[in-house]
């Protein structure tokens, strides 16, 4: 009998290494578009809770920065929130689009203009028009605007601007939450935010007589719509491949349709 049990404990024993030995363990380091980081905290929460022994830290710093420390190995993955460029595809990114985001464009709610053509924000955010009144509203116009290296940036100037400046004469903000707080504060701004992080303290206009919602960015009928990626140099292994795939599965992508993006386009 007493034989048995030194066994029994010893297979046991044995048992729990083999098992202890099967968790997968590390940590992963995510940096980038500050528009996709509250997205990525949620599912490194998530698969974290069914990956206790891995650490994923996201961290913020906008699309360029994420990019760059994915180039330079300082990151494992980078977010970026804009089409990834020519030139960080040509140093081996390979970026997974996680899911897309509409940029609305946003006013003070009590703002009384409601729709403006995709011409008249582009003469908006150039500086040529200047006052409100030119477009139904009152008073004088407030710009505000993302930093250089933001990915929202990026894409509103690519989408929007089509390579004309913006005006110098602008508040400029570090984060979508920085400039919904910023209109908010003043009854004559405007400016452009991640649709999936807006609420109730803005108005998102329509555009080109369209509203800004998911069904319209699915269906492409609403002109300013853009990638949240994750990027790799090279092709994604380890870790970072298990997170990605983790990310793109159906737990993954339930995360972020739940939380107001588009998935599965």
């Amino acid at each position: 009998m007493k034989r048995f049990l030194v066994l029994l404990v010893s297979v046991l024993a044995l048992s729990l290494g083999i098992a202890g030995c099967g968790r997968r363990s590390g940590s992963l380091t995510v940096v980038g578009s500050t528009s996709v980081q509250p997205f990525m905290e949620m599912l490194a929460e998530k698969y974290q809770s069914e990956n206790p022994d891995i650490q994923v830290n996201v961290q913020g710093g906008g699309s360029s920065a994420g990019v760059k420390s994915a180039i330079d190995g300082i990151a494992d993955l980078g977010m970026a929130s804009r089409e990834i460029k020519d030139s960080e595809l040509a140093e081996g990114i390979t970026p997974i689009v996680i899911a897309r985001d509409g940029i609305a464009v946003a006013v003070h709610p009590e703002n009384a203009v409601s729709d403006l053509t995709i011409e008249e924000i582009r003469a908006i955010f150039a500086g040529e028009i200047t006052s409100w009144e030119a477009i139904g509203g009152v008073g004088d116009i407030v710009v505000v605007m993302r930093e250089e290296g933001s990915g929202t940036r990026g894409a509103f100037e690519e989408i929007v601007m089509n390579k004309v400046e913006t005006t110098k004469d602008s508040i400029v903000q570090g984060s979508t939450g920085a400039v919904m707080s910023a209109i908010a504060g003043e009854p004559n701004a405007i400016g452009y935010i991640s649709l999936a992080n807006a609420n109730a303290t803005v108005k998102l206009l329509d555009v080109n007589g369209v509203e800004t919602t998911n069904e319209n960015i699915l269906n492409g009928s609403y002109a300013i719509a853009r990638p949240f990626s994750v990027c790799t140099k090279g092709d994604a292994t380890g870790l970072a491949k298990d997170f990605i795939d983790f990310i793109m599965g159906e737990v993954g992508q339930q995360v972020l349709a739940d939380e107001g993006l588009v998935v599965g386009k």
